[in-house]
């Protein structure tokens, strides 16, 4: 089993900036991708950012230019770096840990994030 806690959200204005951080505990050997997912009320979970072990990425286009995920390997932690926060960015964030190998994810409580003047 994999165990993800998030941590860093909050309450920031439009143009700020805000960084998301997430721990991973347990069977983490059999980690191949960590990322962040998140979810507005009233819509899907999407996909915000996925880092792989051999540190390829892959962004949304809603927040390319504007978020950067950075993964940590050894120390099992992956990092959101959120700049130039807009209100639809507004969302609960999830951290994320797959194994790709037997198709399993695994998923943080969330953080609440929320953009607001």
């Amino acid at each position: 089993q994999v165990q993800l806690v998030e941590s860093g959200g909050g309450l920031v204005q439009p143009g700020g900036s805000l960084r998301l951080s997430c721990a991973a505990s347990g069977s983490i050997f059999s980690i191949n991708a960590m990322g962040w997912y998140r979810q507005a009320p009233g819509k899907q979970r999407e996909l915000v950012a996925v880092a792989t072990m051999g540190g390829g990425t892959n962004y949304a286009e809603s927040v390319k230019g504007r978020f950067t995920i950075s993964r940590d390997v050894a120390k099992n932690t992956v990092a959101l770096q959120m700049n130039s926060l807009k209100p639809e960015d507004t969302a609960v964030y999830y951290c994320n840990a797959k194994r790709l190998a037997v198709r399993i994810d695994y998923w943080g409580q969330g953080t609440q994030v929320t953009v607001s003047s």
